[in-house]
């Protein structure tokens, strides 16, 4: 046996990407060499997209072919159609979305091939539906079905078509631009656990479609996507507002439970797009004229170092993002995948051109050298 394994493989190298790095320690996020702070709010979620998964950022010519194809690819097909009023009746958004993300692959002219031109085609068709997926969901739920849902704005890329089609009225210019931002905050980190399960769906040579299905799985986790619902609840539950919070995170530690948004598995210091949403908080709490909620994580966040030495993470602040954005609750996991989608797709793209099957080695511990005994016996 090798050397006795780490609990959840921390600091097990897992696979080697061009993708996205981290630098813990130094609280740096890069994308294709590009620290997340030179990225953040200069490039749209678009150039992101043609960053990760066609491995650069875009020229003009480039982003506007980009741009054509994401709009033609924007509508999905009659399975997902005909699966959607049964999938709304019952469970949560995400165990709906992922369902109507597998069924995407019926309709796909592409599903069954796992070419490099197929699977770039695939991800351009991903990225496109998964937000219209999610804004027809809401609106089946909500009005009974999706006939009414404002068609997509061609002025306006993923983040302003998506707030439009979820909020019925067009959006602010820097609303979408807060948005944009945010979906390519969450565009990909490394190997956190969704990505990762994408990847040794794909490295058995399974197709795009089925990879993408089971790390929507793992993104439904509250210890990872599902933590952004969590936050907003959290905060939604102190009725006394700013002065309920510290009672509420002391009880709460003292108790021993969990204050979701805060700590990181690979940073040692803040998670570098927590500064950047954490200003879009404040930003939209006074275009709003309510910073109630903003004040109430500052409060939280202050209270969890004093008591904790934990940090937030990407999750908290964007809680209060989405909410003051006008993002249902119970959407904010889906949103995240609405952005990591374009690092999922990439991950897959990257398996397959390199691949090997992962399959690790595990640590037996139960019992050894038992005797079969007849049944009669035992």
């Amino acid at each position: 046996m090798a050397d006795k394994p780490t609990r959840g493989l921390a600091d097990v190298v897992a696979a080697s990407t061009a993708l996205s790095d981290i630098d813990g320690a130094a609280g740096r996020l890069s994308y294709r060499g590009y620290d997340i702070h030179d990225l953040a709010g200069r490039i749209s979620f678009e150039e992101c997209i043609h960053l990760l998964v066609r491995g650069s950022l875009p020229t003009r010519e480039q982003l506007d072919g980009l741009v054509n194809e994401l709009g033609a690819a924007r509508q999905i097909g009659p399975t997902p159609e005909a699966v959607l009023p049964y999938v709304v009746k019952s469970g949560t958004p995400m165990e709906a979305l992922r369902t109507l993300v597998s069924s995407l692959s019926t309709d796909d002219p592409d599903a069954a091939d796992s070419s490099p031109g197929a699977n770039q085609r695939k991800a351009v068709r991903l990225i496109a539906q998964m937000p219209i997926l999610v804004a027809r969901y809401h609106a089946t739920r909500t009005r009974g079905d999706a006939a009414r849902l404002p068609e997509p704005d061609p002025s306006l890329g993923i983040a302003g078509n998506f707030l439009l089609q979820i909020t019925g009225s067009m959006p602010e210019s820097r609303t979408a631009e807060i948005f944009d931002e945010c979906l390519v905050l969450h565009a990909d980190h490394t190997m956190n656990a969704s990505t990762f399960t994408a990847r040794v769906v794909a490295a058995t040579l399974s197709d795009m479609h089925s990879a993408i299905t089971a790390a929507m799985g793992a993104l439904r986790g509250p210890l990872h996507g599902g933590a952004n619902e969590a936050v907003m609840n959290t905060l939604l539950a102190i009725p006394e507002g700013v002065d309920g919070v510290e009672p509420w995170v002391r009880q709460a530690l003292g108790d021993g439970q969990k204050i979701m948004g805060f700590g990181h598995r690979v940073y040692k210091v803040e998670d570098p797009r927590a500064s950047h949403l954490r200003r879009m908080s404040e930003e939209l709490a006074d275009m709003r004229g309510d910073r109630t909620y903003y004040e109430m994580s500052r409060r939280m966040e202050q209270v969890v170092l004093d008591v904790k030495g934990l940090r937030p993470n990407v999750d908290f602040f964007a809680a209060t993002v989405y909410h003051y954005l006008g993002i249902p609750t119970d959407l904010f996991t889906p949103v995240f995948a609405i952005s990591r989608m374009s690092g999922w797709t990439a991950h897959v793209i990257e398996q397959h051109l390199d691949n090997r099957l992962i399959r690790p080695d595990s640590e037996y511990i139960g019992e050894r050298d038992q005797k079969w005994t007849p049944i009669e016996a035992r």
